[in-house]
């Protein structure tokens, strides 16, 4: 027993040892500014790769705020939004920037912003909306923000918590405690919800909502559930019984006109979008048609 506690002793203190070593061996910390401009450079890179163009320049990367930078570019181009996040992703990973930015893609011509995510370290937190619609070829702007936080050394904290360690475990082994195991429940971060594409319009059943040119659109409760039913079966007519049944009359409600008041309803909201239509066959029930 008396070996065994020496050779517990011997291996805290060298990692405590260790760890006084390591404070004085780091790597380079380089200025926000050179990652930056290194990573968004990268990016500019393989989104001209990915149009396949070799020949034309990535406009130098500006700094026009402490955190923010602007990427541009010599020629017109097309983005896909989940090439952009990837990249980015890629890139920031290969650098010390922080795991918190907001990267938005601006036209050239009124500064508007086309598309835009968020990143953050909880990636349930993330937001990616409609990444699988390109922006048509155009003058794009890249301006990204950075969440920055200075690099400290985990040396203090290492060293002490090496040392309560140490006597907490002398304690223990003086007063002949048994250890305790506690066991971690692992969190499972929740699933992102998934949009559904219709039109130029992103479809958020979970949210009860709408998103068409960075606008949200609330739907009511039995705004959405029908619209969840039409959309399952795009392009396809679904009778009005099954419509009145699985909706209202399921429930113990009698429906009268408030399928058709309610296919209305929905047919205003989604007139932001010509090629969405809710088509009324006669005697049969109704269809949602995308792309019409």
């Amino acid at each position: 027993m008396k070996k065994y506690r020496l050779f517990v002793y011997g291996i805290l203190l060298f990692l405590v040892a260790l760890s006084g070593w390591f404070a004085f061996v780091q790597k380079a910390v380089f200025p926000l500014e050179a990652e930056s401009k290194l990573a968004l450079r990268e990016v500019g890179h393989k989104l001209l790769l990915a149009n396949k163009d070799s020949h034309s320049l990535v406009q130098p990367v500006q700094q026009v705020a402490p955190t923010t930078y602007l990427l541009q570019f010599e020629k017109s181009l097309a983005i896909s939004p989940d090439s952009l996040v990837h990249f980015i992703k890629a890139s920031v990973a290969k650098t010390q920037l922080q795991d918190f930015y907001l990267v938005e893609v601006l036209r050239c011509a009124d500064q508007e912003v086309a598309y835009s995510f968020r990143m953050q370290k909880e990636e349930n937190k993330n937001i990616i909306p409609c990444a699988t619609r390109t922006l048509p070829v155009d003058c794009y702007q890249i301006r990204a923000l950075w969440k920055h936080t200075s690099v400290k050394s985990s040396f203090p904290y290492t060293f002490y918590t090496l040392l309560i360690l140490l006597i907490g475990y002398s304690i223990w082994d003086q007063l002949g405690n048994t250890a305790k195991t506690t066991t971690q429940k692992t969190v499972t971060s929740p699933p992102k919800e998934q949009a559904i594409a219709l039109g130029s319009i992103c479809f958020y059943p979970e949210q009860h909502k709408l998103l068409i040119a960075e606008t949200d659109i609330a739907l009511s409760a039995k705004e959405n559930q029908l619209l969840l039913l039409l959309a399952s079966r795009s392009n396809a007519v679904i009778k009005r019984e099954e419509l009145s049944k699985r909706i209202w009359e399921d429930k113990g409600v009698i429906v009268g006109r408030s399928l058709d008041t309610y296919i209305s309803k929905l047919r205003k909201k989604l007139s932001k979008d010509p090629s969405l239509q809710i088509v009324n066959v006669h005697g049969v029930g109704y269809k949602l048609v995308v792309g019409g």
